[in-house]
């Protein structure tokens, strides 16, 4: 049957604006931020404070574009985002001012939720529900390859051109490529709308009782939230951080080792990922990420234990990728998912666009080590929130 299969076409789509949209209005900002902040004449502190309230404005935004995608369809949201995205980034490529910068980098973030995993699950959730979990695992496969991709590009787009025009031509990338595949999402998915909308017979029942949903939603948002802060502290500060502790310049290296690890561990649980309940692999993705971290601080400068921290973030965060979109159709089901994703999405941006800021303060006022240790126990609280969550749920093993 067409709704036992997973939508190839779409995760290919989709697959294709998310290396695009992560790689133009997220990770191309690290590289072109030097070149931001000499242009516009402030620190590249001040930048990267801009783009850490932008993250966090983002965040606060994501229940409301999550009631949306609801409303009128995540593809819609998704179209929409794709032409607001690319409106943005060309407003921000003609900034005159770091007022009009600050305003357009806050509306860029914004705009990212209505086009990136938020959105591309939901619109996996919204077309086949019932293999939305498998859709999903492919999804952050192929956009794994985000940074891979767009980090070198915007790295040899700054030999030729200046960050204002490689803005221009992200802009451009939104426009001519994310949003024609979001319209052909859209139109495709109204064919099958009968069939596949939500409360129909393929709806995917949630495995928490509805009793249990309410604080289920909290438990989760708490968890996904920890985590969250755990990954982007270290994240934000890896490379320097290793260099600090003792590693040098086999820093960089180490840091390369995330990427692959995460893509990795998102092929481990295409292939095997079916064994585990989405609760269990939540637990195991923050499992992995305290273990990563714990490692590291008691390892310091020995390389090996440096080397082991690196692949088990990267295992435990492309899980998580996973986790966020799985988990909440497994606990809640396929109605609502905009919203209820929405609300996690939110707190989870809103926390973890604090989290850079406070390591950096943490490691400068009690040192690296002992905030390592306090990350993890930050970290630790994720993995015993996921398991209250998976404690609560009936016993259900597939959906």
């Amino acid at each position: 049957m067409a709704a036992n299969r997973v939508p190839a076409g779409f995760v290919s789509a989709l697959g294709v604006t998310q290396i695009v949209g992560y790689g133009t209005l997220y990770y191309s900002f690290s590289i072109l931020a030097p070149a931001m902040a000499s242009d516009l004449g402030i620190s590249l502190e001040q930048v990267f404070a801009i783009f850490s309230i932008a993250l966090f404005i983002g965040g606060l935004s994501a229940p409301f574009i999550g009631r949306h995608m609801d409303r009128i369809g995540a593809a819609s949201v998704m179209t929409l985002g794709s032409a607001l995205a690319a409106l943005t980034l060309a407003a921000c490529a003609w900034s005159p001012s770091v007022a009009i910068f600050a305003l357009t980098i806050v509306l860029m973030e914004v705009f990212s939720g209505m086009v990136q995993y938020q959105a591309a699950f939901a619109t996996l959730v919204e077309s086949q529900p019932r293999t939305a979990s498998r859709s999903i695992t492919y999804l952050t496969l192929v956009a794994g390859f985000a940074s891979t991709i767009f980090w070198p590009i915007a790295a040899m787009l700054t030999a030729y051109l200046s960050w204002r025009q490689i803005y221009v031509v992200f802009a451009v990338l939104n426009l001519t490529v994310c949003m024609p595949l979001h319209y052909w999402i859209k139109r495709s998915g109204k064919k099958d709308d009968q069939q596949n909308r939500i409360g129909n017979g393929d709806a995917v029942p949630g495995a928490l009782a509805p009793q249990a949903r309410r604080r289920g939603i909290v438990l989760v948002s708490l968890a996904f939230s920890l985590t969250g802060f755990t990954i982007a502290a270290i994240l934000a500060h890896m490379v320097p951080m290793l260099g600090a502790i003792g590693l040098g310049s086999a820093a960089v290296a180490i840091g390369a080792l995330f990427g692959p690890a995460q893509v990795l561990s998102r092929l481990i649980n295409m292939v095997f990922g079916q064994r585990l309940a989405p609760p269990a692999l939540a637990i195991v993705s923050a499992s992995f990420i305290v273990l990563g971290v714990v490692v590291l601080g008691l390892s310091g400068d020995w390389l090996p234990g440096a080397v082991a921290f690196a692949i088990c973030l990267g295992l435990g965060s492309g899980i998580n990728s996973i986790a966020q979109g799985s988990l909440p159709l497994y606990l809640f089901g396929s109605a609502g998912y905009g919203a209820i994703t929405g609300k996690m999405a939110g707190a989870r941006l809103a926390t973890g666009a604090a989290a850079p800021f406070l390591f950096a303060a943490a490691m400068d006022r009690i040192g690296t080590t002992l905030s390592l240790f306090v990350i993890s126990m930050i970290g630790a609280l994720g993995i015993i929130a996921f398991m209250a969550v998976a404690a609560s749920v009936r016993d259900k093993s597939t959906i």
